[in-house]
């Protein structure tokens, strides 16, 4: 196995990481972003009032890309296993 391959299987592996966690990233980044400039303009400073619709959202999130998710890590997982079989 050469360095050039080791290094296209990492780009790869990183790349699905961003893929499959990126949209729920992004979603909890906007909600947490939208809710802190919300608590600052009105001076409530309410833990849960920034942790439950973020909860809520993500896990919508989470529940509309799960087939996205789940097809992306597939195709990823088969691939690596192809990967490994070949090796022999």
């Amino acid at each position: 196995m050469e360095f050039d391959a080791n290094i296209g299987y990492l780009r790869l592996a990183f790349w699905n990481i961003v893929l499959t966690a990126g949209p729920i990233l992004t979603v909890a980044l906007a909600v947490g972003l939208l809710i802190g400039v919300l608590q600052a303009a009105t001076s409530i400073n309410e833990m849960t009032l920034s942790f439950v619709p973020k909860l809520v959202i993500v896990l919508g999130v989470m529940a509309l890309s799960s087939g996205f998710m789940l097809t992306t890590l597939s195709d990823y997982f088969q691939f690596v296993f192809e990967e490994i079989a070949a090796m022999r």
